[in-house]
């Protein structure tokens, strides 16, 4: 089988939580492949919530089917969801890694991740049509409201990448490097390279999960 659509450790798309996600998405099986792929992508995008806090980073915790009993991650949890979800109906895909700056930017996230740069932001990329193009199922419609984004949309013709502007126009993320893309998810790599960048935002013994607390309260905190 080909490595893009193979099942791995962490995309376990022969999992009953995987297959039941994609059945629940594509209960006609989808009219052909970028139906598929666009379809599933609203799903990961607005079906599974988007919280950097309480993020589980063990080995586990980073599995697509494990991705759907929380109901909620991390940009690489719903990435890996997506592509495994995509291999699940056949269509090729990869994990992207990439540092941005200004990722969801607020006083308080700037001091939980040190900073205003986000290292091993993730997103997917699909092959449909006979070519690879990017797609980023991450930032739910409700958070995007509340942080004042626009969602990033997906018609499965062309790239999803972006959020250079905020709904007032102001800019809001600039990719600043891209680690490549990945057959698998690399781990050990993004474990390793999270706990050195963002040394404050892992709780624990083991420093496999974020610190509590929620994206949603620190918006309405603002907002009052």
């Amino acid at each position: 089988m080909q490595p893009t659509l193979a099942a791995t450790d962490f995309l376990d798309h022969g999992s009953a939580e995987v297959t039941g996600f994609v059945d629940e998405v594509l209960p006609d099986g989808g009219a052909d492949d970028r139906d598929r792929a666009v379809r599933l992508y609203y799903a990961v995008r607005d079906k599974i919530g988007y919280e950097i806090y309480g993020a589980d980073f063990s080995r586990e915790g980073l599995t697509a089917s494990q991705v759907v009993k929380a109901g909620k991650g991390l940009c690489i949890h719903k990435s890996v969801l997506y592509a495994s979800a995509l291999r699940s109906v056949g269509i090729p895909a990869r994990l992207v890694l990439t540092d941005v700056r200004n990722h969801l930017s607020s006083p308080k996230i700037r001091e939980f991740i040190g900073g205003d740069v986000f290292h091993y932001h993730a997103l997917t990329s699909v092959r449909l049509d006979g070519r690879w193009m990017r797609a980023t199922p991450v930032f739910n419609r409700l958070l995007c409201r509340l942080y004042g984004m626009r969602p990033l949309d997906f018609d499965g013709t062309a790239d999803s990448v972006y959020h250079p502007y905020d709904g007032q126009g102001k800019a809001h993320m600039e990719f600043l490097r891209e680690h490549g893309e990945f057959d698998d998810l690399p781990y050990q790599q993004i474990l390793d390279g999270m706990r050195s960048a963002h040394p404050k935002i892992f709780a624990g013994p083991d420093r496999t999960r974020f610190a509590d607390g929620s994206l949603v309260a620190d918006a309405a905190t603002e907002l009052a």
